[in-house]
């Protein structure tokens, strides 16, 4: 059986069967549908039900509280239509990036490691190639052989070379490929750009940027793209990281912060090996010590579900609105797979895992 679901903010209506999700039969149709995760677990999808009925797949409670669902939201990556439906996708008052999702190939012009598990990869698309995206947007990338993976870009949008992070995780098919197979000259497939934590530029009020891991990839581009443009309010960056061989583009941040008065960089380690003179604990910890009146911030958070969930419960407690705060959580492929855990159970293990500033996540 399947039924119609009307969205109202696409001014389309498509066809959900049984057991597709509103987000899958979405995409499916063609619809750039806002999301990040497709799992439950970061709010990007949240939309409201206007009128229908539908049933929701396990969500943590960070995603969709349990007002939020009591006021009509949902989750599109977890709605599975009951009947027919009207829907509609929550907007904010910068809109969205509007950029048509473009499946292009390029080739792979250049890598370096940046840490011991993080490898930079730059692709040049072919012929007139061009994928458009704003600032903090990500792309799937398919790599020779492997399994598609999300990816953030980490150059600005202007920029003719394509550049990603890619951190390598144990046991992961592409990520391994990457690590230790992929060479310059391979080909490379990529479509997007997907993701709505990207940079507002009508924001005029301050920034603040935390990144965990390989969540610097997006908020580079953020970053970048922001100063490039002139902005001029003050831009605070808050690098978390376990030790200090994590670490990375630091020289790339202190020369952006010495030509732009209005940067900040604070890095922090979580779990140092040896003696530093750099801030330690948690990133959160560090942050809340050094902001005061934050109410009037956009926030751009990237990298482990734990830390983008607690610098959001951060900022949130500290008067940041909810539609300011725009958060790109980096989940392995695992991550991503069903669950038949309650809710309550998901909440659990996030509030669990809330203690750690810095187990950097990514696609594997």
């Amino acid at each position: 059986m399947s039924h119609d679901v009307q969205i109202t903010t696409a001014g389309q209506t498509i066809t959900v069967e049984d057991g597709d999700t509103l987000l899958d039969a979405a995409m499916a149709a063609g619809i750039d549908y806002p999301h990040s995760c497709r799992a439950g677990r970061c709010g990007a999808c949240k939309t409201r039900l206007v009128e229908g009925e539908v049933d929701l797949l396990p969500h943590t409670r960070f995603s969709l509280t349990d007002e939020e669902r009591d006021a009509g939201l949902i989750l599109a990556c977890r709605a599975l239509p009951r009947r027919d439906c009207t829907v509609a996708w929550l907007l904010d008052d910068d809109a969205r990036a509007a950029h048509p999702v473009r499946k292009v190939e390029g080739t792979v012009v250049a890598l370096d490691d940046l840490t011991h598990d993080i490898k930079r990869v730059q692709l040049r698309l072919e012929g007139d190639g061009h994928l458009a995206f704003t600032a903090g947007q990500y792309a799937q990338v398919t790599f020779p052989g492997c399994p598609t993976r999300e990816y953030s870009m980490a150059n600005r949008p202007d920029e003719p070379i394509l550049e990603f992070h890619v951190r390598h995780v144990p046991g992961g098919t592409t990520s391994t490929h990457v690590a230790s197979r992929l060479t310059v000259g391979d080909r490379v497939a990529v479509e997007g750009p997907f993701g709505s934590s990207y940079l507002r530029e009508r924001h005029a009020g301050p920034i603040v940027a935390v990144a965990g891991g390989s969540g610097l990839a997006p908020v580079k581009s953020i970053l970048e793209t922001a100063l490039a443009a002139g902005m001029r309010q003050p831009i605070h960056l808050y690098i978390g990281v376990r030790d200090e061989r994590d670490v990375y583009l630091e020289a790339h941040f202190q020369d952006l912060a010495a030509r732009h008065a209005n940067l900040q960089v604070n890095i922090v380690l979580s779990e140092p090996t040896g003696s530093t003179e750099r801030a330690t604990g948690l990133v959160t910890e560090f942050m809340a010590a050094n902001e005061d009146g934050l109410t009037s911030y956009r926030a751009y958070l990237a990298g482990p579900p734990p830390m983008v969930e607690a610098a959001t419960e951060l900022l949130a407690a500290r008067g940041v609105p909810a539609d300011h705060i725009h958060a790109d959580a980096f989940y392995t492929s695992a991550d991503r797979e069903p669950t038949a855990v309650t809710p309550e159970e998901q909440a659990a293990q996030s509030d669990a895992n809330a203690a750690c500033s810095c187990c950097q996540s990514t696609a594997s």
